[in-house]
């Protein structure tokens, strides 16, 4: 009798994470996110680190190497206009995209959106909220207000309890992404220790440098077909020093309104100056210095200098 040969083994299954990153379109997301941000490199560092995490994570499952579901909910912490909303919206995608969530959805909402004004008014707001974010992601801004200790009759506490449950049971469903300022987020946390417990990734937003803040201001008119003459690029330079001493400012936001009322300044200017004569392509697409400099900032950051003086 001939013996059989013997079985050949099946080679060990295999997976091309760059090829695999490739056909997801995980890249093009984070070469958009490159690209429509300045500055933030530690972030997108980090975007980039959670990214390639959840794409091996998707590979394990594939091949069979059980484990548990990862926790992806997130906080996000920095000043107002450093990019928090902008990365919660790519990151919506990239979970998506990484089959994650099964809608690429962001629902971004505040702490009027979850927490009513009189008993019984919460629970239906909240849960009205969560269902609509079901399946995506749920983008909490100024997360800390939430939280009313010195307020007896509060019902934030009702909202953070429906919260904190959905976080947990549902994680395979909903994202959960808490933003605000570091400092009252930290107290945030400590008072809410059952929040830091179901956090997974923690990504702190840094404040823009002044060159960083100019590049944004160029990139916001560029969209607009708008640029700065030379000039002008030199007053937005000394805007946004006088502007960064002042309070409120808002880093990319504070810029944009900036800008927004120099357009407004230009057309003003434009208008005005325009009997018996047309206007050309190029004037109306050229803020000037006079358009930046009529801005109050610099005024009372005169006077405020008079007055140190």
């Amino acid at each position: 009798m001939t013996a059989l040969p013997n079985a050949i083994s099946e080679p060990p299954a295999t997976i091309d994470l760059q090829e695999e990153f490739a056909e997801l379109g995980v890249d093009e997301v984070l070469k958009a996110l490159d690209a429509e941000l300045v500055g933030l490199v530690p972030v997108k560092t980090r975007i980039r680190e959670i990214a390639a995490l959840l794409l091996v994570e998707r590979a394990r499952q594939k091949l069979g190497l059980a484990s548990e579901p990862p926790t992806l909910h997130m906080s996000f912490t920095g000043n107002p206009g450093t990019g928090k909303t902008t990365v919660a919206l790519r990151m919506a995608d990239i979970l998506h995209r990484l089959g994650f969530v099964r809608r690429g959805q962001l629902v971004s909402v505040t702490r009027d959106d979850l927490v009513g004004q009189y008993i019984g008014h919460t629970a239906p707001k909240t849960k009205e909220v969560l269902k609509k974010a079901m399946g995506g992601v749920l983008f909490i801004d100024e997360a800390y207000y939430l939280y009313r200790p010195e307020n007896e009759r509060d019902y934030g506490q009702e909202a953070i309890e429906i919260l904190l449950q959905v976080m947990e049971n549902q994680r395979g469903d909903l994202v959960v992404i808490l933003a605000g300022y570091a400092e009252r987020m930290e107290r945030f946390f400590t008072s809410n220790p059952g929040f830091r417990s179901r956090i997974a990734h923690h990504i702190d937003f840094p404040d823009y440098r002044d060159d960083e803040l100019l590049a944004i201001g160029e990139k916001i008119l560029a969209e607009q077909n708008y640029r700065l003459s030379e000039a002008a690029r030199a007053a937005l330079g000394r805007y946004i020093v006088a502007r960064k001493a002042q309070p409120h400012f808002a880093n990319a936001r504070s810029i944009r309104n900036a800008l927004d009322r120099a357009r407004l300044r230009q057309a003003n200017r434009l208008v005005a100056g325009s009997a018996g004569r047309r206007v050309t392509a190029e004037a109306l697409m050229t803020i000037e210095a006079e358009d930046v400099l009529a801005s109050r900032v610099f005024a009372q950051a005169a006077t405020t200098e008079a007055s140190h003086g």
